[in-house]
């Protein structure tokens, strides 16, 4: 037999077997770091590793210095997740780590009005990626699936199993330390790995790393290119024509102005109501329907001052659009002082905060609506310039505890410290969580003394806000910056202090768990 000494090169290893290596790393680590644990620290650490493995998987690696940007950008994103963990801190780490995977396969626009268009393509193609590139696997010479090879592989691993099991058996029983090693086994560990739960989670993990390493944008139709010699010129008389804007805009210029009239004087001005309305009746009313009237103002305005439409052609239009988005920006601002006049009245809540956070939006909108007509930008550059406010906003969001600030404030004006405003509504309160704890102890600290009630009630409810406090689960992968600065605060002796006065309170008068 004939033999060369002539050794075949080794292929080089594919990129795809680098990023399925890096996909079953990620998997694993996000199985140790995550599954079974309360999201904290861990989300930030396993964020990283991703941004990590799509700078290490990309086709063109970027040079040391773009990528320690990218993962300087993605920290930053990110992070609101080492503060507190919350659905705003996900979505903008998972935002960001779109961000770097576009970028590292230089799918990322130039322009920034064209940035949403581009995560809206690449959001559509992430659940069916993992899939598509299995498909496309399967489908290459020789790699197709059939049930036949299965079982036929199957077929050629029985008897080496068995065989093998038969000789492991034989070797316990000549060896004790074969037989300690066995039964050392905790096959209970195994059997956990085939929880569905588990297999369900990597699955969703995998999904969702895949496309960040395998990055594709979906297709988007083609679009028919108009006819530039021919233009449909919208008629005089038209519905969305000259005169039926420039009578719109007067009439509702007009309307409009009776409403800001009214806010004026009665709002802003202080003028005494009708005898059976009061300040907090007028603003509950207002505030959200003016909401409403706004985001309906600055529809009618988008689609009034449309290019080539006749807002662009007429000064008296463009005048009088320009008088009513300042008037819907005034709208937005009584519509605020509305809410706070009805927060002194009936105190401040969640939903209330998130009421005054989204009519700042709608002012920005307005603001962005107006700037877009003076400087005759596109619909583009105003949903990117919407979008940048509105990330700007949730990331800002994302590092407030609005529980504890909800307290504070409420605490602050409550009828027994501030001797005015409502009193002070405990059971709210303790629905907003342990982060309410500091709050309380200012409420406790400043209480009279003859208000044994109240400080009972405080303190039972501080009780059981401690003890949920302690129960959280534990561990380094579960840290954040909120939940250590809320127990280095029970830690400190005035906090000490309450919380042995609150055991004296509940040895001498139980009071029953709610």
């Amino acid at each position: 037999m004939d033999t060369t000494d002539t050794l075949t090169q080794p292929m080089p290893i594919r990129r795809d077997s680098v990023r399925v290596a890096t996909l079953l790393g990620l998997v694993a680590l996000a199985d140790f770091l995550i599954f079974g644990y309360a999201p904290g620290i861990n989300l930030f650490l396993f964020a990283l590793a991703v941004c990590i493995g799509i700078l290490l998987s990309a086709r063109r690696p970027p040079s040391p210095s773009k990528a320690a940007l990218l993962l300087g950008f993605l920290a930053l994103a990110s992070a609101p997740l080492l503060e507190a963990p919350s659905l705003i801190g996900v979505a903008l780490c998972l935002g960001a780590l779109m961000s770097v995977a576009l970028v590292s396969a230089r799918l990322m626009p130039r322009r920034l009005t064209a940035v949403p268009l581009v995560f809206v393509r690449f959001a559509l193609i992430i659940p069916l990626r993992l899939a598509e590139s299995i498909s496309k696997y399967l489908a290459m010479p020789g790699r197709r699936f059939s049930f036949t090879g299965v079982r036929q592989g199957i077929g050629l691993w029985i008897m080496p199993l068995v065989l093998a099991a038969i000789f492991v058996s034989l070797f316990a029983t000549a060896n004790p330390l074969i037989e300690i090693a066995l039964r050392s086994i905790d096959f209970g560990l195994l059997l956990q790995l085939l929880d569905p739960w588990r297999i369900g989670f990597w699955m969703m993990i995998a999904i969702v790393v895949w496309a960040m390493l395998r990055p594709r944008l979906n297709r988007r139709g083609v679009r028919p290119q108009p006819d530039r010699g021919f233009m449909i010129v919208p008629a005089r008389n038209a519905p969305l024509g000259h005169a039926s804007l420039l009578r719109s805009l007067a009439l509702f210029n007009a309307v409009f102005a009776v409403q800001t009239l009214l806010d004026l004087v009665y709002l802003w001005g202080g003028a005494d109501l009708p005898a059976h309305m009061s300040h907090a009746e007028y603003a509950h009313r207002g505030a959200y329907p003016l909401i409403a009237t706004a985001l309906l103002a600055a529809g009618f305005v988008l689609i009034a001052m449309r290019r080539g439409g006749p807002g662009d052609h007429s000064p008296l239009i463009r005048g009088l659009v320009h008088a009513w988005i300042g008037q819907n920006v005034l709208l937005c601002l009584s519509s605020m002082l509305r809410l706070g006049l009805y927060v002194e009245v009936y105190s401040l809540t969640e939903l209330r905060v998130a009421a005054g956070i989204w009519m700042s939006l709608v002012a920005i909108g307005l603001v962005l609506i107006l700037l877009r007509i003076l400087f005759n930008r596109s619909n583009k550059w105003l949903i990117a310039a919407n979008l940048v406010s509105l990330i700007a906003v949730l990331y800002i969001s994302a590092f407030i505890d609005f529980s504890a600030f909800i307290a504070r404030f409420n605490v602050a004006h409550s009828r027994e410290i501030s001797q005015e405003g409502p009193p002070l509504d405990l059971a709210y309160l303790s629905s907003l969580g342990p982060s309410v704890i500091p709050a309380l102890d200012l409420y406790l600290s400043r209480l009279p003394d003859h208000m044994v009630a109240q400080r009972n009630e405080a303190l039972s409810v501080r009780f059981y806000l401690v003890r949920d406090f302690e129960w959280r689960p534990r561990g380094w992968r579960s840290w954040n910056f909120r939940a250590a600065r809320l127990q280095a605060n029970l830690l400190a002796p005035a906090a000490i202090a309450r919380s042995d006065e609150n055991g004296d309170n509940r040895h001498d008068k139980p009071i029953q768990d709610r």
